[in-house]
């Protein structure tokens, strides 16, 4: 479990950036963190990956306190992170060189059948060889993702990673997110995208470094305002359960998508 206790971060004489964060993620929960542009979510995950480390309370990943330097290897194993551009997280060109760093640094075994495993997984086992500068946005981001699957975290954070990449990539990407969470991975997506913020089974929103709400999906008709006022676009699929709402169709969704809506449509009209 992660839990964070009365968290707070400021860098040295500047106002607070997070402040008096407090909430716990059970293994295999799947978080959606939004909010405003300079909310602090990109802060928030920083130091839940323990790259920060809070001026005020604590952060424990399981039995590791993120603050400890001298368990920082072990928070390694347990929790990694992938950011927004892919490029700044790929050292080494060969895609097998760059994923085989980190797993050397941490001393692990079976390093090779950990990197075939991780591409598998990411579909980019056919890459393993390549030049990783020389794909596509997308391709990069799913060696980052390899890179920490190869580690072996049961703890993922993904901040935004999706921001810069095209539509067929996030689908990819979307697809991994989906499977982690089968294979029962924590996720904590750091996201402002709705399509990502529906693969969520919990949502929390901060504002000016506080959360504000949070809520499970379940609960997200009753919180359109709160979501709206992220700046967040809401998506065809609940605006569409909402209006049918209206006219006494009830719908309850139970995977979020398009093609589940027109499916219970079809029971509906059929009765």
């Amino acid at each position: 479990m992660i839990k964070l206790s009365d968290v707070g971060f400021s860098y040295k004489g500047k106002e607070k950036i997070l402040k008096n964060i407090n909430f716990n993620i059970k293994e295999g929960e799947c978080i959606a963190v939004i909010g405003k542009n300079g909310s602090g979510k990109s802060t928030l995950a920083r130091l839940i990956a323990g790259i920060d480390v809070p001026t005020q309370g604590n952060i424990m990943i399981d039995e590791i306190d993120t603050s400890n330097k001298n368990d920082f290897m072990q928070l390694r194993k347990k929790i990694g992170i992938v950011f927004q551009n892919p490029e700044n997280q790929i050292i080494f060109g060969k895609v097998h060189d760059d994923i085989a760093f980190s797993l050397k640094n941490l001393k692990l075994d079976n390093i090779e059948d950990r990197i075939q495993s991780a591409l598998e997984k990411t579909q980019m086992l056919e890459y393993k060889n390549r030049d990783a500068f020389e794909l596509s946005m997308g391709q990069k981001q799913r060696i980052t993702i390899a890179g920490v699957l190869a580690v072996g975290t049961k703890y993922i954070i993904l901040d935004e990673p999706t921001s810069m990449i095209d539509p067929k990539g996030k689908e990819e990407i979307y697809k991994i997110v989906s499977n982690l969470k089968r294979d029962g991975h924590t996720v904590i997506y750091i996201t402002n995208v709705i399509d990502e913020i529906l693969m969520a089974d919990r949502i929390i929103i901060l504002d000016n470094g506080e959360i504000v709400h949070s809520f499970n999906k379940e609960k997200i008709f009753e919180n359109i305002e709160k979501i709206e006022q992220c700046d967040v676009k809401i998506p065809t699929i609940v605006n569409t359960i909402l209006e049918l709402r209206k006219v006494g169709i009830q719908i309850e969704p139970e995977k979020w998508t398009m093609e589940e809506l027109v499916s219970k449509i079809v029971q509906v009209c059929k009765k």
